[in-house]
């Protein structure tokens, strides 16, 4: 499959430099003092004589949205059969080298996690993660402790092929945190273990602010329950977008996998070609579902196109349309195309029509934008549109996009317009292989 780069905007950059310079791997100190938490799983742990009380199990922490670095607020000893919780008060030291506890004395009552509590090793550890910064799909190697601000905290995660190894190898091995690849805390999504829901904190909202692009890569990577969790993070009109973006086979699976209102809330959203492009793909039993889910009216119409073959000029074409009438001023024109502005990718010109809805002709964006306000947009008109009937085959549509050196192509029924085909939709209908094709929506 191929993957869309991923580019950055030059804001977000600079908002990421200026975080990554405030985070705790900056620290010389703390980079070099870090703890392996795979490395003293197992460990002894003994107290201040020297006594060995179990061995340790697990690092509880307590997750805050506010909090980049989750406080280790305690650990789990095994002891005999039984797993016992102890309170990082009353951990001496917690080091490379031991796990010392203050004092012998354990409350042996079964462990409960607390709301807000995560265990490192069960929870986290060989789990998915999103990397913020990234943009990627990661796995956790290894997480690493520090005392850092006062506590002993989660301050990053290793995502390298080496520390897996390193794991499974010699003990003596362990515990040395030199990782390969280490990235700071802070640029890290996990997902609750529970719910799958993505654990954002208030400083990584910018993840919702992803090109659908960018989001449908991480929707592509993850497991089911996390990509539902990632799914639930995001308004439904982000979500739509992303989905808009992903391969077929993965748009598919994940529109099955969702709860069918949730489903029907998607496909509610996305363009009306897209929308009906995804639900080819499902089976009809699910179609119908779906589409009773939905408001009557965006039902209708995608019903009504889902009756045009796949193969087809009506199988593709989107039903988004800007129409407007010959008297219309250019002024109005553009107050109509803002109104628009969220479906500026699907459109690349007005259509003329007469008061009957018959096509009379084009007007394209550049056009519009060099237009004084006052100018009727019938003056504009410069040239016929290039139209075909629902049921044109794509093979004759795409030689009358190649021939005419257009980016669109009018499909109307007895002259009046029904839809549109853009040739970046011709080119994902004709090479799928490809993957997503996008051409620049010219002034848009």
């Amino acid at each position: 499959m191929a993957r869309r780069p991923i580019l950055l905007d030059p804001r977000r950059i600079r908002s990421m430099r200026q975080s990554r310079s405030q985070r705790l791997l900056t620290i010389k100190s703390i980079r070099e003092s870090i703890i392996s938490l795979a490395g003293n799983t197992g460990k002894r742990v003994i107290n201040e004589n020297g006594s060995e009380i179990g061995t340790l199990v697990d690092v509880v922490v307590r997750w805050s949205q506010d909090a980049d670095y989750p406080p280790v607020t305690g650990i789990l000893v095994k002891i005999g059969r039984r797993i016992a919780f102890v309170d990082i008060d009353r951990v001496e030291t917690f080091s490379r080298d031991s796990v010392v506890l203050s004092s012998s004395t354990l409350d042996l009552r079964d462990f409960s996690q607390r709301p807000g509590e995560v265990l490192l090793g069960k929870e986290i550890l060989d789990h998915q993660l999103v990397d913020v910064d990234g943009v990627q799909v990661l796995r956790a190697a290894d997480l690493f402790l520090a005392h850092a601000l006062g506590r002993l905290r989660l301050v990053g995660v290793d995502v390298s092929m080496y520390s897996l190894l390193r794991r499974f190898g010699p003990a003596r091995f362990r515990s040395t945190a030199t990782p390969e690849k280490v990235l700071d805390w802070a640029a890290v999504a996990p997902f609750d273990e529970h719910t799958g829901a993505v654990r954002l904190r208030s400083s990584q909202q910018a993840i919702k602010r992803l090109r659908p692009s960018e989001l449908a890569d991480l929707l592509e990577d993850l497991g089911r329950t996390e990509r539902q969790g990632l799914l639930s993070a995001l308004d439904i009109e982000t979500a739509a977008d992303a989905i808009e973006e992903m391969e077929s086979a993965e748009r598919e699976a994940l529109l099955r996998e969702s709860e069918p209102e949730v489903a029907a809330d998607i496909v509610s959203y996305m363009e009306p070609d897209e929308a009906v492009e995804a639900l080819r793909d499902l089976d009809e039993d699910e179609r119908e579902e779906i589409l009773e889910l939905m408001a009557p009216e965006a039902a209708r119409a995608l019903g009504n196109l889902l009756e045009f073959e796949a193969d087809t000029a009506g199988g593709v074409m989107t039903t988004m349309l800007v129409k407007v009438l010959p008297n219309d001023s250019v002024g109005e024109v553009k107050v109509l195309l803002e109104s628009h502005r969220d479906h500026k990718d699907e459109i690349d010109g007005v259509l003329v029509v007469d008061f009957e809805g018959i096509l009379l002709g084009e007007v394209s964006l550049y056009e519009l934008a060099l237009a004084d306000s006052v100018v009727p947009v019938s003056a504009l008109i410069s040239e016929d549109p290039v139209v075909v009937e629902p049921a044109t085959p794509l093979g004759e549509v795409a030689e009358k996009l190649i021939g005419s050196r257009r980016f669109s192509i009018v499909v109307a029924v007895d002259q009046r317009p029904i839809g549109r085909i853009l040739a970046d939709d011709i080119i994902d209908a004709l090479s799928p292989e490809r993957g997503r094709f996008h051409f620049p929506r010219l002034l848009s």
